[in-house]
């Protein structure tokens, strides 16, 4: 009996040392959270700061048709409203990270004791509130066991705080817009446009279940290294998924079945569209921030304070554009290639040895490695061997990037040979600027040739002289005028020498009608215009119309001696669509901060250049180019070019297009300018240096080099219907008092070529 009484006796002081411990434990973690949100383990963030919680937010450059075109981003966020999520991944969300999200105060004690018991074997305990906390207020946690425990009991009470200031759907989109999913996706939409390019309220079932699925460990679970590994997670989301009664078991078997179908849209600077754009924009957002402060005083920070910057680039057309330009530049990479072949000093023509390597050097010199090397102190010989050692490096191809091993200065000699180019088009009744494409790929290129970039204009820069006559003097398209060589005499206009240009296919004699002159870029009759009105007009009104740039008034000017950017040409060009007007090239519609108040909305300023019969008069003029002149083929309908050049040719385009070519000395530049009454658009070809280019006037000709970029555009804009690029005729005035009908003009003496593939222009 006694026994008996001893063994009770020892039972029950277990029992009562087991409810002890628990009692104990229960008041030491409820002390432990007093003493938490005391601040004793360290400061808790502020009601203020739960208010408005740090973010770096993406600042969003937006198309006018509503697409973002990219971002300046420390991090790679914008945030999405609840409402703008699908409830696939709300759904995904819950059933993998919170199941009983919705009946918690911020802390599941129920999961916390499972994990504590099984040490975390079947799940942790956080709740997507505590994960929150944590992500926006110490981020990783710590590796110290003794300080996770009391950065864990610092959660707890951040996350009860965060239950009572907000709303459970506003606590779970906080979550989502804060996660930062690897890859430059920081946020659930840059998350869903990078790995599906979509927008994160048009997400499946399946896609949701991935991008969930990384939550436990982005960095493992990457589905740009670990596609395995990340199949395999995305399944388990779908089964927590069945398991929740979100989706059934047969969606669960039949997309459990299914790849992941990834999307990969990156959006680093150097990728996505417009990106030369957006590099200039850049730099214009500098200075809006500095004259344009926030209401404290303070300065915008581009880079996280979520500006939205609205911008009057069209994205379809900006797609069009680069890609009639990726087509073109390497078809015609291909053809320069082989003549290069046989080029003993290729890339280069018209340079000695000297010259060479003097370019060259040059080139080293500005390289960021010698500039790197420089200011860490190396020598001038030490700087030039490095460049003669062979070395492991990425290069730019049509075909893709291409890992390779080559010497810095033979990766100069291989990026010399690479043709460059530009395009740019401005919607002349607004001044809005719908495409820029200022080089052939950003990464690898990145100076702007549309406005960093000036380089002689040639024959494009005849329209202002022939604007000025007709401005002028009223003359009309079918005027004649002698074919004969015309000297301007040294003295006059400040000139040294006499001035007697030529023909570029020396042949003289008749007589032409202003129309066919310009059509075929007849020099002579261009320097008896010039002579006519005055260098000095004619500056004046290509400054009126939106060159800036300096020009000399001279003669000389009359045949594009001048460099200018393809962005002034464009601009100018515009103003004889728009009746004469000028409005000035505008590339901002409004800027908005974070909650949609508007900064700042832009305005163009407008100028009257012309007269509205005077600029009607010369895009009849410029219309003659392409009906029959050197922008001729943009109307063929049969027939080839040698080695399939002009690229996707023939174009068979029916439509008025007023346009103009222009090919510079040694044809070290090709230019387009062709324009309908509501689209300007500039193309310019070349090579870095004015001494790489092709050999004869065949292929290196603006009608060969640039006209085909401008061809494969608007054939891609014409396609798209929503665009309404117009294929109209010109608005002709009332009351048109020059004559521009030369059908019943004689053409006796007329000594015209039948196309300008046999006739170069400089």
């Amino acid at each position: 009996m006694a026994k008996k009484n001893i063994a009770s006796t020892n039972f029950s002081k277990y029992i009562k040392l087991f409810w002890m411990s628990i009692l104990g434990g229960t008041i030491a973690l409820i002390f432990m959270f007093f003493l938490a949100s005391w601040g004793v383990f360290g400061p808790l963030p502020t009601f203020e700061e739960l208010e408005n919680p740090e973010n770096n937010l993406a600042t969003e450059v937006i198309s006018i048709d509503g697409k973002t075109l990219g971002k300046y981003a420390f991090e790679n966020r914008t945030p999405v409203k609840f409402n703008d999520i699908s409830q696939n991944i709300v759904n995904a969300l819950i059933a993998t990270e919170d199941e009983r999200f919705y009946e918690h105060s911020g802390i599941d004690v129920k999961a916390t004791v499972r994990a504590a018991a099984m040490l975390g074997k079947e799940g942790g305990g956080s709740t997507i509130t505590q994960q929150l906390a944590k992500l926006l207020f110490h981020g990783e946690g710590s590796k110290n066991l003794a300080e996770r425990i009391l950065q864990k009991f610092k959660e707890y009470v951040i996350a009860v705080k965060l239950e009572r200031q907000y709303t459970k759907q506003e606590i779970l989109t906080m979550y989502l817009n804060k996660y930062d999913f690897i890859n430059l996706a920081v946020g659930i939409r840059s998350a869903s446009r990078i790995y599906f390019g979509k927008e994160p309220i048009d997400l499946s079932v399946k896609e949701s279940a991935m991008l969930i699925g990384m939550l436990k460990n982005a960095s493992y679970y990457n589905p740009l290294r670990r596609e395995e590994l990340v199949l395999n997670r995305r399944n388990t989301v779908l089964g927590q998924m069945y398991k929740n009664d979100f989706i059934t078991k047969a969606e669960r078997d039949s997309l459990q079945s299914t790849p992941l179908s990834l999307n990969v849209n990156r959006e680093s600077h150097s990728d996505g569209s417009a990106t030369y754009f957006r590099e200039y924009l850049r730099d214009f957002m500098k200075d809006w921030i500095k004259n344009n402060p926030k209401p404290d005083g303070t300065e915008y920070n581009l880079h996280r304070d979520g500006l939205k910057i609205y911008v009057t680039i069209d994205s379809r057309m900006q797609q069009y554009a680069e890609e009639a330009m990726a087509e073109h530049m390497a078809n015609l990479q291909r053809v320069f290639n082989k003549e290069q072949k046989r080029n003993k000093k290729a890339p280069f023509y018209d340079l000695d040895d000297t010259q060479i390597e003097s370019t060259i050097n040059q080139a080293m010199k500005r390289s960021n490695r010698w500039i790197r090397m420089k200011s860490n102190g190396d020598s001038e010989d030490e700087i030039l061997k490095s460049f003669e050692e062979k070395t492991d490096m990425r290069v730019f191809t049509w075909k893709g990037e291409l890992d390779t091993i080559m010497s810095p200065k033979d990766s100069i000699f291989y990026y010399k040979h690479i043709l460059r180019s530009g395009l740019i088009s401005i919607e002349p009744q607004t001044g809005h600027i719908k495409a820029w494409v200022g080089g052939i790929n950003y990464k690898h290129f990145q100076f702007d040739a549309v406005k960093q970039q000036k380089r002689q204009v040639g024959s494009t820069f005849k329209p202002f002289v022939y604007a000025t006559a007709i401005n002028q003097l009223n003359l009309s398209p079918c005027q004649k005028f002698t074919n004969i060589p015309y000297t301007i005499p040294k003295e006059k206009y400040g000139m040294p020498e006499d001035w007697t240009p030529k023909n570029s296919d020396n042949k003289y004699g008749g007589e032409l009608t202003l129309k066919k002159a310009l059509a075929n870029s007849v020099n002579v009759i261009t320097a008896q215009l010039i002579d006519m009105v005055n260098p000095k007009n004619v500056v004046t009104l290509a400054k009126s119309a939106g060159i800036e740039s300096d020009i000399p008034e001279v003669p000389a000017i009359a045949l594009g001696s001048v460099d200018l950017s393809l962005y002034e040409m464009v601009g100018a060009y515009a103003t004889f669509a728009n009746k004469g007007l000028r409005i000035e090239p505008m590339m901002l519609l409004k800027i908005e901060d974070k909650n949609g108040t508007v900064l700042e909305q832009f305005i163009p300023n407008s100028k009257e250049v012309l007269s509205e019969e005077s600029a009607y008069v010369i895009t009849n003029l410029l219309e003659g180019v392409t009906e029959g002149g050197s922008g001729i083929r943009l109307r063929g309908k049969w027939g080839s070019y040698p080695d399939n050049v002009v690229t996707g040719y023939p174009y068979a385009f029916e439509n008025p297009i007023a346009g103009k070519t222009g090919t510079t000395q040694n044809q070290s530049d090709g230019w387009f300018m062709g324009i309908v009454p509501n689209l300007a658009t500039g193309v310019w070809v070349g090579g870095e240096d004015r001494a790489t280019h092709f050999a004869s006037i065949t292929y290196g000709q603006g009608a060969t080099m640039a006209l085909p970029i401008w061809a494969l555009y608007y054939k891609k804009m014409y396609a798209d219907k929503t665009l309404n690029v117009s294929k109209a005729a010109f608005d002709r005035p009332e009351n048109l008092s020059i004559n521009i009908d030369c059908s019943k003009e004689s053409l006796e003496n007329d000594t015209l070529l039948n196309s300008a593939d046999k006739k170069p222009e400089f």
